[in-house]
């Protein structure tokens, strides 16, 4: 069964950016869409990002909290979307694993997890074959900062590792947007909304596609 996502991460309360955005998940028409996470700015209340989640236009998305927004948005998402942060959803053929915030970093930001932590969460909700989406990327994969060190997760890599999704979706290392792929398994970053960035991944059976927009696309 085919389905269609929108894909989008990192929208860090640049509202303007939904003025293309809303029409794009009707051009495409799309089946859900997938927020991972980021939907403010520092400092901000779980609320606020709850909020700005409310002005995407769509009755089907799935989301994950990121690193920025409090760690009090997984109460809150529910109201917004669909909560998918340690949590599993069938959608037809597809089952998807969700989890927000990230691995530690150095700007000591409100939703940090440590490693072990990551893979606590992740492995009694994970799949063979799974697509998951989470807010920071598996190591090694879409991870890379301008300085050329890679910041991904070693605990998101262990599930990849263990459960070898078809589809990873991650954001969160704005720059290092695009898609790879390895040992059967994609890795999708969609960039930034923030930036003028998203993706439309259509996935039918073993078979992912994936269309990148953003400012020159």
């Amino acid at each position: 069964m085919l389905m269609k996502f929108l894909v989008l991460s990192d929208l860090h309360g640049k509202t303007s950016e939904l003025e293309w955005i809303n029409p794009l998940i009707v051009k495409e028409d799309v089946d859900y869409v997938l927020f991972l996470g980021d939907a403010v700015e520092m400092p901000c209340s779980a609320q606020e990002s709850a909020d700005m989640i409310s002005k995407i236009d769509s009755e089907k998305i799935l989301a994950i909290p990121g690193n920025i927004d409090s760690p009090d948005l997984v109460g809150l998402l529910d109201d917004v979307a669909e909560n998918m942060h340690g949590k599993g959803k069938q959608i037809g053929d597809l089952y998807i694993a969700g989890l927000g915030g990230s691995n530690p970093t150095i700007f000591d930001t409100p939703f940090e997890l440590q490693e072990d932590d990551i893979f606590a969460k992740l492995d009694p909700i994970s799949k063979e074959g799974m697509v998951l989406m989470v807010h920071a990327p598996a190591y090694g994969f879409n991870d890379v900062i301008p300085s050329g060190i890679s910041v991904g997760s070693k605990g998101v890599l262990d599930i990849v590792k263990k459960y070898h999704p078809k589809l990873v979706l991650s954001g969160h290392i704005h720059e290092s947007f695009g898609r790879k792929e390895a040992d059967g398994t994609v890795f999708i970053n969609p960039g930034a909304v923030k930036d003028g960035r998203c993706a439309i991944v259509s996935i039918d059976g073993d078979e992912v596609e994936a269309k990148l927009f953003g400012p020159s696309e």
